[in-house]
Parts: structure tokens; sequence; C-alpha cells
């Protein structure tokens, strides 16, 4: 497979919309590579799985797909379609069988901290819009943090429940940049989890958003991955 012909498929996490990955999409087309965008609606994962599976099937051929956060949950569902021929984990959940977000999150180490998550409305969760550059978008300017944190994406209790079937880091290759400066998913958990699914793994200083604020760095691990699947 030559690089030309895989498309790379951005899927985002909980809280925000795809508008966060166009540094990081600006750096891949400036490559070459043939870019698209899932706009989730963070509704559910089976929602969100058939938002990322209908993009997949638009493209011309095979895809890479790329999850942040929860959009790891979401690619390792949909990562299973016979369209995608690998993974690319960042600062994301790589849940196996049976799991979920809720599941993942349900216990954390002592002293970890913990995501400012405000009780659920109506079936959907935000985060506490004074905390949320801290605790999600800390090396992100203070501006642009201030703006994510005004037009948060509620994100669905449902999605949260998603379980993954079948996921697809078994038969698929992956790859895992870990955030080290993660306030939202432990850096330990991310690396626990990128180890037990035999990910390609790279570890950048970054907070959680670092999709945002160090786009560079995501954009050279998916162009890895993609020189490794084209040879």
């Amino acid at each position: 497979m030559n690089a030309s012909a895989l498309s790379i498929v951005l899927v985002h996490g909980g809280f925000v919309d795809g508008s966060g990955w166009e540094g990081v999409y600006n750096i891949l087309k400036r490559g070459g590579h043939d870019v698209a965008i899932v706009q989730n609606p963070t509704t559910s994962l089976a929602d969100d799985v058939a938002f990322t599976r209908r993009v997949v099937a638009a493209r011309p051929g095979k895809s890479l797909l790329v999850g942040h956060s929860y959009g790891g949950v979401v690619i390792t569902e949909a990562g299973t379609d016979p369209k995608v021929a690998g993974l690319v984990y960042v600062a994301a959940f790589a849940p196996d069988k049976g799991e979920s977000v809720a599941a993942l999150i349900k216990d954390p180490p002592a002293g970890a901290p913990v995501p400012p998550i405000l009780p659920p409305q109506d079936g959907f969760l935000m985060l506490d819009q004074a905390k949320f550059a801290a605790s999600f978008a800390a090396d992100v300017s203070e501006p642009k943090a201030s703006f994510m944190a005004a037009s948060q994406v509620p994100w669905g209790v449902d999605a949260l429940a998603g379980e993954v079937s079948v996921p697809a880091w078994k038969s698929k290759p992956s790859w895992y940049l870990v955030a080290s400066d993660d306030k939202m998913i432990p850096p330990p958990a991310q690396r626990q989890m990128a180890q037990r699914a035999g990910s390609v793994v790279s570890e950048v200083p970054g907070s959680h958003a670092l999709y945002v604020s160090r786009p560079e760095a995501v954009a050279a691990l998916i162009e890895q991955a993609v020189a490794a699947l084209s040879r």
C-alpha cells in the first residue's frame, strides 16, 4: 500500500468537536495526505461508531483511524471495519472487550487527578468551565482554552457507558502517543493501555489537549504509522 492511497480519519473525544484537529489537519495536508475529520455527536458509542464508519466508507481506499481521548473507544470499536488499516491513539482510551470509559475511570489510583466533571444533566456531562483549562488544556493558550471551555459539546452518559464488543487493536497494528502531563487520563493508565494493545508507543510532554497544543508531535506519529503501513 503506498502512502497516498491511505486516508487519515481524525476522531475527536468528549466535550469537544472536530475543530480541535485543525493544526494536525494542516500539517498532514501539507504533507500530501488525504485527511477526513469525523464530527461525532458523542451521544452514544453506537452512534459515534456509525458516524466514523460512514466517513471510512466514503474514503477511496483504506483508512488510518486516529482517536483522541474517548475517540479511542470509537476507533477501537469502529476499527474492525475491513477498510481500516491501523489505529493511532492520542492520549486516548484503548478499551478491551466489554470495557467502557465508565469502567476504565471508576477506580482512579490514589493521588490521580480527578477530572472536574459536573453531575449529569438530562443524560449529558460537562466539565466545570472554571477548571477546564487546568484539567484539559493546561498548555493551550489562555484565549483558546477559554474558548474550548465555553464551546463544550455535552458528552452523553450513554457514550461513557458504551462497551467495546471486539477491540480492533487485537487484529490491527496500533500506535499510541502518551501525554506525560495529562490531568484527564493519568499517564500511567495511558502507558498500561498502550502496552496491553501492543502499540508502538511515543511519549511527549503535553496536556490532555496535546492534539491542539502539540500538533506537530501528533502529526509526526501519524506519519510514522502511515509510513509503516505503506511498507
